[in-house]
């Protein structure tokens, strides 16, 4: 079930879940990666949304260097309008404008993820929620000037970001964003 349409629930609620469910509720929080949400529940009990976001960003960083490439390869491309999008990532890439590229929009973006995808080997990640579509094409052109590692690294925090947020939808605590 998308985020959008499940309801927020409480810590309370959160730890009292059982693996399944709490992996029903949080599995799209990273994409296309519910395991990581399985990994997660054994952290419980949870007591604030830092915890269960640290939680999250912790199992990323455990994981082999291989896993976190899937995991980074479970992203769609920005702005690719036949790509199977989750709920989730159709929301966000449209709260950035992603979904009304004019033709040259499109064709630039088109054109920039096939030459980051190319270098890196994996594609561009950034949290759309917190970007607009021009500085998402900036971040674009400087990011490609980035080492493989440093790339690597950058993408793995933008997807903590995106999880941040995500997470922010589903569990009904008072949140500020770091």
């Amino acid at each position: 079930m998308p985020a959008a349409t499940q309801a927020r629930i409480s810590l309370a609620t959160l730890n009292g879940m059982s693996r399944e469910e709490f992996t029903h509720h949080f599995g799209g929080v990273l994409e296309r990666s519910p395991h990581f949400a399985e990994r997660v529940a054994g952290a419980r009990p949870i007591n604030s949304l830092d915890e269960l976001h640290g939680a999250f960003v912790g199992e990323i960083e455990r994981a082999p260097e291989n896993d976190q490439l899937a995991l980074l390869r479970a992203h769609p491309d920005l702005g690719d309008r036949l790509a199977r999008l989750t709920a989730s990532s159709s929301r966000e890439q449209a709260s950035a404008g992603l979904g009304a590229l004019s033709p040259e929009q499109l064709g630039s973006f088109q054109r920039l993820n096939v030459a980051y995808r190319k270098r890196f080997g994996f594609p561009f990640i950034i949290c759309a929620r917190l970007h607009t579509k021009d500085s998402i094409l900036a971040a674009f052109h400087s990011r490609l000037e980035n080492s493989r590692e440093a790339e690597f690294k950058t993408a793995l925090d933008e997807v903590a970001k995106i999880a941040r947020l995500r997470l922010q939808d589903l569990v009904d605590v008072p949140t500020t964003f770091d």
